[in-house]
This record gives C-alpha cells, structure tokens and sequence, in this order.
C-alpha cells in the first residue's frame, strides 16, 4: 500500500498501547507481595509556567553527569491511572482508516502510551494493528526503557535519552510492495508489484559511553527476519516475478539473522530533537547467517549537524524555561555500501518518509547509497496550545526542507549516477521535546507524497 502515503505511514506514526492496563506497583514486602502505593495529588500545572504550556527548567542534582543531554517531564504531565484515564495526556489513539481498489476498504488503530505500566515515564510502548477486506495486514509491537532515569525534588523526572533498551516485533502481509529495479536511472514506467509477507523481532541497546550522557555512544543490535513473497496485485502494472524472475524467486522464503554494531561521536545536546552541536558515526549490519544465500553486510557512515538562528515569530524563550522555542538549521547524509550476498529487499534504497520524501516508499534500490538533507525548522506557534488543564501541545513548528542523493552498484559508480532530488513543506507537532509527531509534504519530479512519522528524519 505504498502509494497511499498517509495509511502506510500513519500506522508507523502515532501509534500503540490501550491493551495493556497496568499500574505502578509499591515496594516488596517480606513474602514478595507488593503493597499499592498512596499516590500523590495529581497537580496539572506543578513545574509549568502560567501559560499551561512553558515546563520551568528545574535544578538538577549535582550528581548529575552532563546535565544539559538529560530530557525532563514536570509532574504536571505525569498523571496517574489506567491509559484510559491518561488519554490524550500520555496515551493517544490514531484511528486508520483507508481504501485502495486493489486491497480493498481496511482500517485499525495506532496507539502510543508515554508512560507505560506507569512508572514514571520510564517505558514506551506501542501497538499498531491494520487490516483490509482484501487481507492486507499489518501488527507490530515496540517498547522501549530509559536506562538512565530519576526522580528529582522539584517534581517531576529527568531521563538520559542516549541510553535505552528497545524490542519490537512486528506482522505485516502487504499487498501492494513495488520494485522498479537497481540503480539510479529506472523510470516510473518499470514500476512492477509484488506481495510481502513479512516477520520481524529484534532488540537494540544505544548507550553513551563511559557516563550517562556522554559524547560517546554505542549500539548493538540483533534481529530476525522472514520474508514470504506472492505474486502482485496492483491491477495496472506487472507482477515482480514476471519481470525479475531470477531476483524474486532468490528473495521468496528466505529468513535472516541480522546484527548490528555502531559507534558515534555525538555533541549534540539531544539526539532526537536537537538545537546545537554535530555528529559523526559508522555502522555495520550483518547478515551471517540467511536461508538460500550466503552472509552479507551493509557498512554505512554518516554526519549531521545543527545550528540554532535567529527566531522569526518569537523571541527565543528565556533562561527559565527548560525547553525554549528554537528556529535551526539541521543538514545531516550518509553512505552505504555493501558487502557479500542479500536479496534485493534488503539492499540501500532511497525514497519513503525519511530519504528522497518527494518520491514513494524504496523508489531506488541498489548495492550503494548516498543521500543528505538540510531542513529549516522555526516555530510558528513557540508556546504551543494548551486545549484542558492536562491536554496540550508544547510547540508547532513548520519545516522547510530539500533532499538530495543517489544509488549506484558500487561507491565507485557514484559519479555514474543520476543526480536525484525532492523538496517541501512540513509540520512538526512537539508533545514534548523528544515526542515530535511529522507531517511532510514532498515533491519531486514523478510524484507528490504526504508522509506521517513520529520523530525527526535525523
């Protein structure tokens, strides 16, 4: 369903958790039952300024290492109770609903819990599920823990966002998959189409290296990967296995096992929202072991970069606030190159919610990639909307951006390949300073593309 943007992306937007209902446990008593803790008043402005909207930087304790990386949440946004009485609060609900002739009418939910099991804004978590009257599919499960996270005297708790756990899985049976063939040069009309089936697990460790929230960062990672492949069913183009045979039947019913190492330089003061500072870092991807092929890897390097400018419709916040509204400029790229055997599903490509956003999700695929952005980000509303006592957004901001890059067989071929681009308008909704909600607005030469993504693209 790649064509619809707005469906495809949306289930990886907003999305998880109502299922779970669990509540904060108190400490262990001498048999190992848990005694239920008194919970204290629930106080929507404590830590907020008058508006509702502006947190109050607090005083971190000495002991803190670099205190300026740390992501605080007041007490005002942690409220209690089940994700049913926190909607809205710390749990939001995204209905999907959608309709393509060639998978039919479908719809689902995408729902995000802040605070999940409750305690203190410690765990994410996120449920996804999807499905159309044609048998598209799509149930996926992420949660994550914050290895370095505190309470504090004022109220409230501060987090080390470069150190975390994640694990996820996910199910999808997608119908409308399109592959137009390697390399730079392939034109809308080699468009083909083919069925995925598509299981996935895994679980990531990112963390600063020696102290909480150093410069230093590094991140392992395993996974598992199965992919079943079916003939196509988009009505006006050819089926994947019609044209490229000899790819598809080598791709159909393989199941890899991946791992990854990566280390980075990083001086920004956050990385999934940053005002100053840069990065560098490399990455490698493994495949030792896959059904039918031999082991392959991706290698990749990238850099990124942010500058805070002047603001244009606000005056830069004060020296109280912990999260002052910014106007920068963030440029970020990378390469990848690859190494040994993987089926085409699994190369570099280019064009989706991330990379060339003006062209459809894995528009380019081949052997290398290199791909850079710049995007101005200025807040047009800096205080955000405060909507209840306990409903609001902190900022909205609109981005301007342009994206740039290719694809080749090898590194070597770059200077070979065509030159590809797209640019446009987008929206950022900031819950928070690490929760951005994404709306963008892509354009490039074949297509006009609106995507829906939480998080920045880098």
């Amino acid at each position: 369903m790649d064509r619809w943007p707005y469906s495809h992306s949306c289930a990886g937007l907003i999305g998880l958790l109502l299922a779970v209902t669990a509540v904060a446990q108190g400490p262990k008593t001498d048999n190992g039952t848990y005694v239920p803790q008194q919970p204290l008043p629930f106080d929507p402005y404590r830590n907020l300024g008058p508006d509702g909207t502006t947190v109050v930087k607090p005083e971190l304790p000495q002991d803190v290492p670099n205190p300026d990386r740390w992501r605080y949440t007041p007490a005002g946004r942690i409220k209690p109770g089940n994700p049913i009485e926190r909607f809205l609060v710390s749990t939001w609900i995204a209905p999907v609903i959608f309709r393509e002739e060639d998978i039919g009418f479908g719809g689902g939910f995408a729902l995000t819990d802040l605070d999940f099991r409750n305690q203190q804004w410690q765990e994410f978590a996120n449920i996804v599920a999807t499905a159309s009257a044609e048998g598209q599919q799509r149930f996926r499960f992420n949660w994550r823990r914050w290895l370095e996270h505190r309470p504090i005297p004022e109220g409230g708790i501060i987090r080390d966002e470069r150190s975390t756990l994640s694990a996820g899985a996910e199910y999808t049976r997608t119908l409308t998959r399109r592959f137009f063939g390697f390399g730079s040069r392939t034109r809308e009309t080699n468009e083909t189409s083919y069925t995925e089936e598509r299981a996935t697990a895994g679980l990531l460790l990112l963390r600063s290296f020696p102290d909480p929230g150093d410069d230093l960062l590094y991140s392992l990672r395993i996974g598992f990967e199965h992919h079943g492949l079916q003939r196509g069913r988009v009505s006006d183009v050819p089926s994947t296995d019609a044209v490229f045979a000899t790819d598809f039947q080598d791709g159909d019913g393989v199941s890899q096992f991946w791992l990854r190492a990566g280390v980075a330089y990083d001086t920004r003061d956050s990385i999934a929202n940053p005002y100053s500072g840069w990065r560098v870092g490399a990455a490698i991807d493994a495949v030792p072991v896959q059904t039918g092929l031999d082991g392959g890897l991706i290698a990749s390097v990238d850099a990124r970069g942010v500058l805070a400018v002047p603001p244009l419709f606000h005056d830069g916040g004060s020296e109280d606030e912990d999260n002052p509204p910014t106007d920068v400029v963030t440029f970020g790229g990378f390469v990848q190159s690859t190494a040994g055997d993987l089926p085409w599903y699994s190369l570099p490509t280019l064009g989706g919610d991330d990379t060339l956003r003006g062209y459809i999700q894995r528009r380019f695929t081949d052997r290398a990639a290199a791909h850079a952005t710049v995007e101005y980000r200025f807040a047009v509303v800096p205080r955000g909307i405060r909507f209840t006592d306990t409903i609001r957004f902190e900022r909205i901001s609109t981005a301007l951006f342009y994206d740039f890059g290719t694809i080749a067989g090898r590194l070597g071929r770059f200077d070979r390949a065509k030159y590809l681009d797209s640019y446009g308008v987008g929206l950022r909704i900031g819950l928070q300073r690490e929760a951005v909600f994404r709306i963008d607005f892509g354009i490039s030469d074949e297509d006009r593309i609106l995507s829906i993504a939480f998080g920045n693209n880098f």
